[in-house]
């Protein structure tokens, strides 16, 4: 590809399209250019539009992933020539202007044929848009191919891989060009082959497949062996084995296909019961009876075909030995000789498998088809065998060669024929082409009356006993002075040589062939004998069931013969292809050995003449690319010039001449005709197209703006109504909800004033509503004054209707605090309260700074054993303390300050000095506590006279005077000991009284006055 975009190569690889050639009329540079580009494996070259293939004879990387995506939406002679350009043309072809194409690829056998349209056919399917929906039937199409070749493809000595009947493929595609439904003609199996092949030949490639890959259990289910030596119709070829076939990779692509296309199990198991019938009938042997009547040798394989057709042993047996004749009112069988007993046999193998062919291909099309849309736009793909000239050719290659005869007479009149007739009709200035019409020879076939087929089947047909020798003779009788048609009779002498006596020769436009006149009639018959067809209408194979009919043995009159039935299904063949856009692809094949690289000159010279392509080069060398009447023309292109869009009122003539102005054409690139206009140059039109393409997206993005708009528009002024309507409605009902709540507001005041009015009356219905309104903001003013804590004294002042509800609510609020508030209170809280309650006993409103000491909590001990010297601790014989306080001791002379620690234990007081102890008041011996009243720490301890050992009162002076004389009172259990004395009081120190002065000073003080009273001067706290 690289090499061939170059120009400094075009001398070794030559030019893709042979119009370009210099010596366009030259023989030997036509056939020069395509030697140069096939040596470079440029196996494609353009005619103009029609592509020309030269099969390789091997694996060329020209059809990957990539070459597809390359090829994919662009103009054909932008790139190099390739099959992908060609499908990618009549695609695009088919999408923007909604026509039917179809591809017609014509060659020799051997020249590609089959190959081309599979990579075509897999381009189409795996380039176009797909959808998860389309997906399925996208790989429908593609497995139909193996399904197709395994039945109706063989080996034959041209070509490994041939098709042995004729294709017609429509595939159709939905309005976003993705492929959506198919379906398939199919033309003239050779049915001959199933029972006799030519050396070098194969049968069709099922058997094979099926011998080679089949599954053990189907082979033994089947009653086969693997080895195809085994049956008679496998081997009169001599070759049943291909190294270039892998029938197992085959047949494994074949079960997936049958799985892919619907088939059941069912349907598979019946069809292999069909084809293994055909191979068990061809073992089936006779011999004569002493009345030289034929029976069958073994009955072993009519045990099988019983089994798999569903058909009694017996029915069988008769059917193949016997021949049903109709005597007047009467039946009477009558046994067959060993010839026809062989010609029994083999017709019914032919029948049932040409049948089972026709069910298959009917299977698949059901599985292809489009149920939704049918009418849709279709790409045809026309792949039928190629011409065909054998060493001994026989009534199969006669009818071959007449539809290749067919097909050449259509390609001449849609393309040489008619262009040039089209010219001249146009008055476009032309210099006419001659080149060789093959009408004649399709006449000496086909003609009515006169034609070869019509002698054929009038000796078919006609009484008496007819033989191919008078076949022959009715030929030389009635066409004998045809110059395409020779015998013996009629050769001259040096002819006659290569003719023998039940031969003749018919000059196709391909070449002489010579056709061996034996069997012809006997083929063109066709003949299945009646008790045949009843037999087979008995079987439980419901393929078979459906492939015969009943009717047929209703029917008296004899079938159509095989030449007929052809020729009328090629007459609706050419018939549909008519109507469609055509594309043509022309197969040659370089030479006869299926030998890579090699270039046979004559074999090609040959080939190239008779496909009429350098009559063809002449013709797209002086003729038009591209032709459409004016109204087409100006109908589709009239978008691209401002004179003719969006109507053209005038004649579509002068609109298309302004047209092409208004685009630039130059005067040698287009011709106008009297109803068409001609352009000359593909790149011409490319060029309109792509102005016509960009010209369409802007239009559609114009109508699309414009539709949106309208779309908008549309929508708001919908909208718009629908809000006014709302609007209206929601003011009505919002009035009418306002008028309803005035109303309601109105009855509710002057229910309210009646009430107000009758406030402090009983309940009634007068001011019942008054009431619960007063009651309700009571209670919701009260939930935001309800006392916090038990100490909150406040209530919010009820209505005095409310009075008496109001203060049980307070008992219960009260009841609550209590209960929250006590649920807080733990052990350790609870003996603090009781202290301070003693401490409240004591000295509430007794003594200053009582206050002030009623949020601080008492301590357990101001002193911890750390602070205890350990002597004392053990001269208290280890008496628990339970609590202890710093104490500043005065002393009996002087009343001298001395520093000392207060301990008490659980029976007595401890006063201690270090590590002595002072002074042991036992409680017993406790007579009574003082402190003054004012805010001194001044505390006396009165002992007992009684106690001998005592010294007397103990004055002392400490920080904490509340906690202290509390803890002392609760430990001696004497709450009523404390007196709280104001100026003055007496203590005794050993049987001596003294006495403390207390009083106001400005500082605080302790001396001794001078009347020898201890004098402790305090400030005034203030209040």
């Amino acid at each position: 590809m690289h090499m061939e975009g170059s120009l400094s190569a075009r001398d070794k690889v030559g030019v893709q399209d042979f119009v370009l050639l210099d010596s366009h009329t030259s023989e030997a540079a036509f056939m020069d250019n395509l030697r140069k580009r096939f040596q470079e494996n440029l196996i494609y070259t353009y005619i103009g539009t029609m592509l020309v293939s030269v099969n390789p004879y091997k694996e060329l990387e020209l059809y990957t992933q990539r070459q597809m995506e390359l090829y994919q939406g662009v103009n054909y002679i932008e790139l190099p020539p390739h099959i992908y350009a060609v499908a990618a043309n009549a695609y695009r072809v088919m999408c923007t202007e909604r026509n039917n194409h179809f591809i017609l690829i014509s060659g020799e056998s051997g020249s590609g044929k089959t190959e081309t349209s599979k990579k075509i056919l897999q381009f189409l399917a795996i380039t176009c848009p797909i959808t998860k929906k389309l997906q399925t039937f996208r790989d429908r199409l593609l497995l139909s191919n193996p399904v197709l070749e395994a039945f109706g493809n063989a080996k034959t000595i041209h070509n490994d891989n041939s098709s042995r009947f004729g294709k017609y493929m429509d595939v159709q595609f939905d309005y976003k060009g993705a492929p959506c439904g198919g379906h398939i003609l199919s033309y003239l199996i050779e049915k001959s082959r199933v029972v006799h092949q030519n050396p070098g030949e194969r049968n069709f490639h099922i058997f094979y497949q099926l011998l080679e890959g089949g599954e053990d259990h189907l082979i033994n289910w089947l009653g086969l062996d693997r080895n195809p030596q085994k049956y008679s119709y496998l081997i009169q070829g001599e070759c049943a084995k291909v190294s270039s076939i892998c029938d197992k990779t085959n047949w494994k692509l074949v079960r997936r296909a049958f799985t892919i296309l619907e088939f059941t199990e069912a349907d598979i198991e019946h069809l292999f019961g069909i084809v293994a019938s055909v191979l068990h009938l061809g073992n089936i042997k006779y011999e004569e009876d002493t009345h030289g009547h034929a029976i069958i040798k073994n009955g072993s394989q009519l045990q099988w075909i019983s089994k798999l057709l569903g058909v009694p042993v017996s029915l069988l047996q008769e059917a193949l030995t016997n021949k049903k004749i109709e005597a007047r009112s009467e039946e009477v069988l009558s046994p067959l000789n060993l010839e026809l007993a062989y010609y029994a046999r083999d017709a019914l193998a032919k029948a049932i498998y040409g049948r089972s062919f026709n069910w298959l291909v009917n299977k698949i099309n059901s599985s292809l088809s489009n149920k939704e849309s049918p009418q849709q736009p279709v790409i045809g793909l026309l792949d039928i065998y190629g011409f065909e000239i054998l060493e001994t050719n026989s009534f199969e290659q006669f009818c071959i060669n007449y539809c290749n005869e067919k097909l050449q007479q259509l390609f001449i009149s849609m393309t040489l024929k008619a262009e040039q007739e089209e010219y001249k009709i146009e008055g476009i200035e032309w210099e006419p082409v001659q080149y060789f019409d093959n009408k004649i020879i399709c006449d000496l076939i086909e003609e009515k009356y006169k034609g070869i087929i019509a002698i054929m089947n009038e000796e078919c047909l006609g009484p008496g006993e007819a033989t191919d020798l008078s076949f022959l003779a009715k030929l030389e009788e009635k066409v004998g002075d045809h110059p395409h048609l020779l015998t013996r009779k009629l050769a001259d002498p040096i002819a006659r040589k290569t003719i023998d006596w039940l031969d003749f020769r018919l000059i196709h436009y391909a070449g002489e062939v010579t056709y061996c006149a034996v069997g012809f009639l006997e083929k063109n018959n066709d003949l299945l004998y009646r008790n045949s067809k009843e037999v087979i209408l008995k079987s439980k194979n419901y393929i078979l069931r459906d492939c015969f009919h009943s009717s047929e043995l209703d029917n008296r009159r004899r079938p159509e013969t095989v030449t007929t039935q052809f020729k009328n299904t090629l007459s609706s063949l050419i018939e549909i292809i008519l109507l469609k856009e055509p594309t043509y692809i022309r197969c040659i094949k370089p030479n006869n050995n299926k030998q890579p690289g090699k270039f046979e000159d004559m074999l090609i010279r040959h080939q190239v003449k008779y496909l009429g392509l350098m009559e063809h080069l002449r013709v797209r060398r002086a003729g038009f690319a591209y032709r459409r009447k004016y109204e087409i023309f100006l109908e589709r292109y009239k978008a691209l010039c401002p004179q003719t869009w969006p109507n053209w009122a005038g004649p579509a003539r002068e609109g298309v001449e302004k047209l092409v102005k208004y685009l630039g054409y130059q005067p040698n690139e287009y011709k106008l005709g009297r109803t068409k206009l001609f352009i000359r140059f593909p790149r011409t039109l490319f060029a309109t197209v792509d102005s016509f393409e960009i010209r369409r997206n802007q239009l559609v993005s114009k109508i699309q703006a414009k539709y949106k708009g309208c779309l908008g528009k549309r929508a708001f002024e919908k909208k718009k109504k629908a809000a006014i309507k709302l609007e209206s409605c929601w003011r009505g009902v919002l009035s009418r909800r306002e008028a309803k709540k005035r109303a309601w507001a109105v009855q509710t005041i002057r229910r309210f004033i009646v009430g107000f009015i009758n406030r402090k009356n009983a309940d009634v219905d007068s001011n019942k509503n008054f009431s619960s309104m007063m009651y309700y903001n009571y209670l919701w003013k009260l939930r935001e004054h309800v006392p916090k804590n038990l100490l909150d004294k406040t209530w919010l002042t009820p209505p005095v209707a409310m009075e008496k509800t109001s203060e049980l609510l307070h008992k219960v609020c009260m009841r609550n605090l209590v209960r929250k508030y006590y649920r807080t209170v733990t052990p350790q809280k609870t003996h603090q309260l009781q202290q301070k309650v003693v401490t409240s006993q004591i000295f509430k409103g007794k003594k200053e700074g009582y206050k002030q000491t009623l949020s601080q909590p008492f301590e357990e001990t101001r002193l911890n054993e750390q602070d205890i010297n350990p002597k004392v601790l053990q001269l208290m014989n280890n008496d628990r303390i339970k609590y202890g306080i710093a104490a500043v001791k005065y002393d009996r002379r002087g009343f001298k300050a001395r520093p000392r620690q207060l301990l008490l234990t659980q029976s007595a007081v401890y006063v201690t000095e270090e590590a002595k102890i002072k002074q042991k008041i036992e409680y017993s011996m406790l007579k009574g506590i003082s402190v003054s009243n004012l805010s001194d720490g001044f505390l006396i301890i009165h002992v007992s006279p009684e106690g001998n050992k005592q010294k007397g009162d103990a004055i002392l002076q400490c920080d904490y005077i509340f906690e202290a004389v509390t803890k002392l009172c609760m430990l001696a259990s004497k709450l009523d000991a404390v007196t709280v004395v104001q100026g003055s009081l007496t203590f005794n120190f050993q049987r001596k009284e003294g006495v403390i002065d207390f009083t106001h000073g400005a500082e605080a003080q302790v001396y001794k006055a001078k009347n020898g009273h201890l004098t402790v001067a305090t400030p005034r706290m203030k209040s």
